[in-house]
């Protein structure tokens, strides 16, 4: 069985398009094409639902693909054993991110990434829609949401702490809450799907119905709402640590976690070996948000001292 066919019929799993896996090894659509049919030939079974639009995995290529991955993963695990072959990660890695997350922690770090392994090439790409791993192609997905889908495994690379903040003029004009109750008094601006905000603390687990003239889809540009004075969010701490550490954003209700708690996970396609490209990257980020996270580490002080001072210059 040819280890390029392999390779290539995998490939093809992820993209759903003979054509552009093929592109991806340096193939041509005709000898990417001819390489599955061979691959069929010597299975002497039918592997893929070609149509005019796009190809699917019949139920034998869904049952053989769990075994094509592992051959791969164990080739290159026995090459880079005698010093060949993919001891360092090579080829593209499909990466899918959040565009805040993405932008804001991930491409900062591209450079010396890119710079440890030269040989690897990343697509990048970036939106806040949940995307389809398989049906994308991608080998990577990066989510801060509880992983559903029971075929891919998730690995957490760090820590996803939500605050409740407001621009330091905004709490001067109509006052810094106290509690969570108090929120039902103030302009608050809100993520979509994110209405209900829910408290837990010395009172116990609290649910707040929040009111407010803006909503949006996107973290930043809540965050950025906030900055201008419009309104009190709840934001990721990756998201505001700058702002909280220049003043521009201070922390309330410091007293109280949100719930409930969430993380920063690397998702990709269940399979018993890891693509080395796959773990190069996982570990590289892992690695880089260990312990407690940067963005957490120098937002902390400011956040404590802001709220002290705010304290006295509340209203209510």
């Amino acid at each position: 069985m040819n280890v390029e066919h392999l390779s290539l019929f995998v490939r093809v799993a992820m993209t759903h398009n003979i054509s552009a896996a093929g592109q991806e090894l340096g193939l041509s659509p005709a000898v990417a094409s001819a390489h599955i049919s061979k691959l069929e030939d010597a299975l002497n079974v039918r592997l893929i639902h070609r149509t005019t639009r796009k190809v699917s995995l019949t139920e034998e290529g869904e049952a053989f693909l769990p075994h094509a991955e592992e051959v791969l993963a164990q080739v290159d695990a026995a090459r880079a054993s005698v010093g060949k072959g993919n001891a360092s990660p090579s080829g593209k890695l499909r990466v899918a991110a959040p565009i805040s997350f993405g932008r804001s922690h991930l491409v900062p770090a591209l450079k010396d990434f890119l710079a440890r392994y030269p040989d690897l090439k990343v697509d990048f790409r970036l939106s806040d829609s949940m995307v389809d791993m398989v049906e994308g192609g991608f080998d990577i997905s990066i989510r801060n949401a509880a992983l559903k889908d029971s075929t891919l495994v998730a690995r957490k690379l760090a820590a996803d702490k939500r605050i409740v903040c407001a621009a330091p003029s905004y709490l001067k004009e109509f006052g810094t809450p106290k509690v969570p109750t108090d929120l039902l008094e103030h302009e608050c601006l809100r993520l979509i799907g994110l209405e209900v905000w829910n408290f837990n603390g010395k009172e116990g687990p609290q649910s707040i119905k929040t009111n407010g003239a803006f909503r949006t889809d996107s973290g930043e540009v809540v965050r950025d709402a906030a900055v201008e004075g419009i309104g009190i969010t709840i934001s990721s701490t990756w998201n505001c640590y700058q702002q909280i550490a220049n003043g521009q954003l201070v922390q309330i209700l410091a007293d109280y976690t949100i719930e409930p708690e969430t993380a920063i996970w690397a998702v990709y396609p269940s399979s018993r070996l890891l693509a080395p490209k796959v773990r190069a990257f996982i570990d590289y980020f892992s690695e880089r948000f260990s312990g407690v996270p940067y963005w957490d580490a120098k937002s902390k002080p400011r956040i404590l001292a802001h709220n002290v001072a705010l304290i006295s210059v509340g209203k209510k």
